[in-house]
């Protein structure tokens, strides 16, 4: 049961249960139309608003079974696999799960592939994932191949206990600074984030400046909370965005900086470091994924305008 604080009174019923629950807005959107979802004991539409001291009672459903097939010849590097998990390398370009405009060549893809899935978590929706990372991020992720080490990873994500830290190459002179904000969907636009929000979810990182590199600069962010485009909307709205982002960035006026995001094509973030609570096990694992070559490429030719 979720009752309605003062400060959530008037929102739609779906986007209410989004920030409370965490789960997508299209998945509860099929428990509404479903009847599992009811308002003072009354179902409600998904557009309906909710009012201040009202009580939600949610029935999650089992998700919908996964039509993705196996497909060979999608690369990645297996970082490290067991009867529980798998930790992969994930590289920049790579979708991590079927959606809508990529059906087909994503990581659930090839992990189905190479089989790594137990009977019982190869059905689910998206297969083993816990996370993910943006088609332009590369980096280390997690990956479940049970139903029961999907639900223990699930909780340490919610519980925001997970280790992660990235590297990003940033347009601009940044700072060490903690970046705690609200989190939602842009007003205007449905494809952002941002942090403008009179309501929204906590989100919360941690910017570390590691070098210098004249107009630009690398960083280390760790995150206390993993919300969709965190990283990206916390530098971007600092004025210092990631270096190649498409939908927070822009052009840097920089000729150098903007020929070198171009050759990278992509945004400059990896994901270098993830630590968790083995499902089974219960031991502390560390995984560390060093920046790929085009990543360091970036930083060389920075680096050597910026010491010229």
């Amino acid at each position: 049961m979720i009752v309605v604080p003062r400060a959530r009174s008037g929102a739609r019923l779906d986007r209410f249960l989004a920030e409370e629950t965490g789960v997508s807005r299209s998945e509860l959107q099929r428990w509404i139309a479903a009847g599992r979802v009811k308002v003072d004991g009354a179902p409600r539409e998904a557009s309906g608003r909710v009012k201040e001291g009202e009580t939600v009672a949610v029935e999650p459903m089992a998700p919908p079974t996964t039509e993705a097939k196996a497909e060979e010849g999608i690369a990645f590097e297996v970082m490290h696999v067991d009867e529980a998990v798998v930790v992969v390398n994930k590289p920049a370009g790579l979708v991590v799960h079927p959606a809508k405009g990529h059906a087909t060549g994503t990581l659930v893809n090839g992990l189905l592939a190479r089989g790594y899935f137990a009977a019982g978590e190869e059905e689910h929706e998206r297969p083993g994932i816990v996370h993910r990372l943006d088609k332009g991020t590369s980096g280390v992720m997690v990956v479940a191949r049970t139903p029961q080490a999907r639900e223990a990873l699930v909780a340490q994500f919610r519980a925001h206990t997970i280790e992660r830290a990235y590297r990003a190459v940033v347009a601009g002179v940044a700072k060490d600074a903690t970046h705690a904000t609200l989190h939602g969907r842009h007003p205007r636009d449905r494809l952002r984030f941002t942090t403008r929000v009179a309501t929204g979810r906590r989100a919360v990182t941690h910017v570390r400046v590691l070098e210098a590199l004249g107009a630009a600069t690398l960083v280390e962010c760790t995150l206390e909370t993993g919300r969709t485009h965190q990283i990206r909307v916390h530098l971007a709205e600092s004025g210092t965005p990631v270096l190649g982002d498409p939908l927070y960035g822009k052009p840097p006026r920089d000729p150098l900086l903007r020929a070198e995001a171009d050759r990278l094509g992509h945004q400059a973030l990896h994901a270098r470091v993830l630590g968790f609570v083995h499902p089974t096990s219960g031991a502390t694992e560390r995984y560390v994924a060093e920046p790929p070559a085009d990543f360091d490429r970036l930083l060389a030719a920075l680096r050597e305008r910026a010491h010229a």
